[in-house]
């Protein structure tokens, strides 16, 4: 039950009887206006814009916004569950409405429990693309925060209706994965006795490879020493990459998260024997008049070594408002990054995905631009292409930093993070800020237990709302606490404004899932959950003072009914805002 979205309808269908008499064009946009909460409580319990949105028309035909406001709030004030409707302002319009209202949104949650909020299925496709992180090694503590919020913002879509591909991008070609294999090697000379020296710049320098290069004397024995590099790289290779990959893959299910699809870099250039999709999407750009042969400007500043001012398969991205084109194939003929990865959306589309989100590093910001324009490019402007950046994580320990670098070996791993703290403190407090934000990580405060620690007051108040429905039971062991009978329960005894308080933010649910979802945001999930837990908890100690406040009242078994079933929804509003998340809600704390 989403009163937000219902009162959406209802202000249009009021908006159509005022075109109907003439007092607004029959052309404008009806989705354009608001309905949501009011800035201050004080104001009501909804507030819309619609008749500011729609001045300068109303103005055409005659009349202000503010008539036009007027006549909006008369025709909600008629209606039997709005208390009030009053206009604010130049046309802001303020709705009150009856308790009814939240009563029946309490008898929703209870109903629906764990799919309250939940919308419609819409059918649309959309493919999520998070991690992809190069397969040289395991995961860092910076690629969770990717991690996290591809698999929640995947959750939130699926939770919001739409049909949701989780996919795994594997970089399993280039020079990275080249660096790997000789690193691997160097540690497969190593367990044969030969002294490798440091580790040469440019390569892998991490302990984990050592377990790598003692599987490879194990299997080959002192025979790779024989052949040339030629020989022994692609063997190494795709042997180091598989093996990196389930060491991924094992570190991504230590934090919760796991993929439907994983998709090779290498497979889409032909090099396993297969269709090289690369150089077919590279001719379907062609056909179009999309790819041509063309000389680069030089950079501005400083000309880096690797320039080269010589003539080169380039795609047209200005056309797409890039700043420039972008080349396709190197002077040596294999394929750039950017080929690949046009062939790798193309793929994605070819699949039936039209809707694409990507989430990257902070760091491929540069990149955005010219993938929208080749996303557009091979759909013919059908697909869309929705980069998310992730800013970067700041690990700190009580407040100092912790060092971490991949190339020097010395760097904290995701699962060293965490095996310390758990998953659920990593899973929200990477969540508590948009992803566009840096983030700060104490691995200190986010095991403290107190009210500054957010996911620890968050799980604590569904531990309390558990409790209380476990003291209520202690209390009257005959009482029924089933949905069924809480949906019975007297409702209107909920009187106090503490509570009144935790019913206003339970409706509003439904609209921050599809806000959430709408601006693919789950961080406004955690942001909601720490706010109906404050409220919880606030109300919980108000009682403390104030034993009639208290939720088990033993001289009053109805006004003991109303209050459980609020606890009840409280409870499951934060089990499925945590669960979103993919965070625990526990039963008790301890």
């Amino acid at each position: 039950m989403n009163i937000f979205a219902d009162f959406q309808r209802r202000v249009a269908t009021l908006l159509q009887d005022v075109i109907a008499a003439g007092g607004l064009p029959k052309t404008i946009d009806l989705t354009r206006f608001v309905v949501e909460p009011p800035r201050e409580a004080a104001h009501g319990h909804l507030s819309t814009n619609a008749a500011m949105v729609y001045a300068k028309q109303a103005k055409a035909a005659g009349s202000s916004a503010r008539e036009l406001a007027i006549e909006i709030a008369a025709g909600l004030a008629e209606q039997e569950d709005v208390d009030q409707a009053e206009v604010a302002g130049p046309g802001f319009i303020n709705i009150r409405l009856k308790p009814v209202v939240f009563e029946n949104v309490l008898r929703s949650v209870l109903n629906e429990g764990g799919r309250f909020g939940a919308l419609a299925g819409s059918g649309e496709k959309v493919n999520v693309e998070y991690v992809s992180a190069n397969p040289t090694g395991p995961m860092h503590v910076g690629h969770a925060r990717g991690a996290v919020f591809g698999d929640a913002l995947a959750n939130l879509l699926s939770f919001a209706g739409r049909s949701v591909a989780r996919e795994y991008y594997i970089n399993d070609a280039g020079a990275q994965v080249d660096a790997l294999a000789r690193s691997a090697y160097l540690r497969y000379l190593e367990t044969l006795g030969e002294d490798i020296g440091a580790i040469p710049e440019g390569l892998y320098p991490g302990d984990y490879l050592k377990p790598f290069g003692e599987a490879l004397a194990k299997e080959f024995g002192a025979a790779l020493k024989a052949k040339p590099e030629r020989e022994w790289l692609p063997l190494v290779r795709r042997r180091a990459t598989d093996a990196m990959m389930a060491l991924i893959r094992d570190d991504l299910a230590a934090l919760n998260v796991r993929h439907d699809v994983f998709s090779s870099e290498r497979a889409l250039t032909g090099a396993e024997g297969g269709r090289d999709r690369v150089g077919e999407a590279i001719e379907d750009l062609r056909a179009q008049g999309m790819v041509y042969l063309g000389r680069l400007p030089p950079p501005k500043g400083a000309l880096p070594e690797d320039w080269e001012d010589r003539p080169q398969t380039l795609f047209r991205s200005t056309e797409f408002g890039d700043d420039i084109d972008r080349p396709l194939i190197k002077s040596d003929g294999s394929y750039t990054y950017f080929a690949a990865d046009i062939a790798y959306h193309k793929d994605k589309i070819d699949r039936g995905f039209y809707s694409l989100i990507d989430v990257w590093g902070a760091d491929h910001g540069g990149y955005v631009k010219r993938m929208e324009a080749a996303v557009e490019a091979v759909s013919a402007g059908k697909a869309k292409l929705d980069v998310r950046l992730c800013q970067l994580v700041r690990l700190m320990r009580g407040g100092e930093p912790v060092k971490m670098s991949k190339r020097s070996g010395d760097f904290v791993t995701l699962r060293e993070v965490v095996d310390e703290v758990g998953v659920d403190a990593v899973r929200f407090m990477m969540l508590v800020r948009k992803n566009d934000a840096p983030l700060d990580f104490d691995l200190v405060k986010v095991i403290e237990q107190s009210q500054d620690n957010q996911v620890f007051y968050v799980q604590y108040a569904h531990a309390r709302g558990r409790s209380v429905l476990r003291q209520a039971r202690a209390t009257l062991p005959d009482l029924d606490l089933t949905p069924k009978a809480l949906c019975a329960a007297d409702l209107s005894l909920l009187t106090d404004e503490g509570e009144r308080a935790i019913l206003g933010l339970i409706a509003q649910y439904p609209r921050v899932v599809d806000q959430a979802a709408g601006a693919r945001e789950p961080h406004r999930l955690a942001f909601y959950a720490h706010e109906l837990a404050t409220s919880f908890h606030v109300h919980w100690n108000r009682g403390k003072d104030m034993p009639h406040l208290r939720f088990v009242n033993d001289r009053s078994r109805e006004l003991t009914n109303a209050r459980m079933a609020l606890a009840a929804s409280v409870t499951l509003v934060l089990a499925c805002a945590l669960g979103l998340l993919g965070v625990s809600a526990p039963e008790e704390m301890r």
